[in-house]
């Protein structure tokens, strides 16, 4: 599957999470399609760019939190987009919680979509690979360390 299809499958399936959380998270609404295709395409953005960074400042409260801090962070994400698109309404921190949630546990059970499909028994398995992804036993001038 190409990466151009992996990226729109992602998108869908974020797109279906935000949809099912307008529909059962009091206080969160989207307006139209359009609307909701800028969210899609919003949080995919911080998720890519925001969410890593916050991720390594929070550390320790993820740690301490045994990983519940990962939801706030995506809350927090959740509620800024809500707040930087007109027509995307998230009511309160508790609603980002919920559409955040269930954002997440879609994106948990529909995401083997876009998981490369894993080898088949009789394929043959791929040549074995230096860590610089060339074929072992040829050489080049480039040292891997």
């Amino acid at each position: 599957m190409s990466s151009m299809t992996q990226l729109l499958l992602r998108w869908a399936v974020l797109a279906v999470g935000v949809a099912l959380a307008t529909k059962l998270v009091p206080g969160i609404r989207c307006d139209d399609a359009v609307t909701l295709v800028v969210v899609v395409v919003l949080l995919s953005l911080f998720n890519a760019v925001l969410k890593p960074v916050l991720l390594l400042f929070t550390l320790p409260f993820i740690v301490l939190t045994m990983g519940l801090g990962i939801i706030v962070i995506n809350a927090l994400l959740f509620l800024l987009v809500g707040r930087l698109v007109d027509g995307f309404h998230v009511a309160s921190f508790w609603s980002a919680i919920g559409g955040a949630l269930i954002v997440s546990v879609t994106n948990l059970l529909l995401g083997g979509l876009t998981r490369s499909q894993p080898r088949r028994r009789d394929e043959p398995p791929p040549p074995p690979t230096n860590r610089g992804g060339r074929e072992r036993g040829k050489s080049d001038d480039v040292i891997d360390i």
